[in-house]
């Protein structure tokens, strides 16, 4: 199989512009039966599966050498066979989700290998004559997993801010049109949610970039000025929520949780 989805990044797919296509029309038009347009997809995305198999990895993964790359291949392909518009996610958002998962079943496999094979065959000569034994070497980087992490939240972030522009929101506007009070935010946070988990809701903010202010204010019950007044904020923590953004999900789920920490204490 790995060999039959390398095949894509060889061959040359014509593009034209009236197949210029979002990934969502992709997805659409190949369920109608345009398989043919799957190889042409799947070439056109290449760079981004790359990205995420390299980001994934903290390394450069190399498409025509690496095994990481033929792997998030197979994922995108699978991706495309298991997305479904109504959940409300985007379909790279959902992509890079499948890609990250068979990474990781892949590095657990290559775990399980090492654990199987004596430990001192891993001793490595380096250039100079130095020897080291690989799996130390993987133990000691481990111990900078937190910096890591540090550079997964700016990556995280910078994706954030790229959809977010999609609504003419930037993510340090989300910062300052933050709530001051913490009962704002917690209503505002149950407004997000309730759009966020309403697929329909979800895929007219998607489509139009517009919040759903007249289904709001019936759902939610609130004012169509406090919807309006807080549009942005509204529209940012709605696509954290419905999105693969789990370090800024996590942020959310930490404020929510003290705030209710809070009213518990001071009642």
């Amino acid at each position: 199989m790995l060999i039959l989805m390398k095949r894509f990044l060889r061959k040359s797919v014509p593009s034209s512009p009236e197949l210029k296509l979002g990934p969502e029309q992709y997805i659409a038009r190949i369920r109608q039966g345009e398989e043919m347009l799957r190889e042409q997809f799947i070439a056109e995305y290449s760079p981004y599966i790359a990205k995420v198999a390299s980001r994934f990895c903290r390394r450069y993964i190399d498409p025509s050498a690496d095994d990481e790359f033929s792997i998030a291949l197979v994922a995108f392909n699978e991706a495309i066979n298991q997305y479904d518009s109504a959940a409300g996610s985007s379909f790279l958002g959902f992509a890079k989700t499948v890609i990250q998962r068979r990474l990781i079943d892949h590095a657990r496999k290559e775990q399980r290998h090492l654990q199987t094979v004596p430990y001192s065959s891993y001793d490595s000569e380096s250039d100079d004559g130095t020897v080291f034994n690989v799996i130390e070497t993987k133990q000691a980087l481990q111990a900078y997993d937190s910096a890591g992490s540090e550079s997964e939240r700016r990556s995280e972030i910078e994706e954030l801010n790229l959809e977010l522009e999609l609504y003419g929101i930037t993510f340090l506007e989300l910062v300052e049109h933050s709530p001051k009070h913490a009962d704002s935010r917690a209503m505002l946070m149950n407004i997000s949610a309730t759009l966020a988990e309403d697929n329909r809701l979800m895929e007219s903010l998607r489509l139009t970039q517009k919040l759903p202010i007249k289904e709001l204010v019936e759902t939610c019950g609130v004012s169509r000025k406090t919807l309006e007044r807080n549009r942005k904020y509204i529209i940012a923590i709605a696509i954290i929520r419905s999105g693969t953004y789990p370090y800024m999900q996590d942020y959310l789920t930490l404020g929510s949780e003290q705030h209710t920490k809070k009213k518990e204490v001071m009642r």
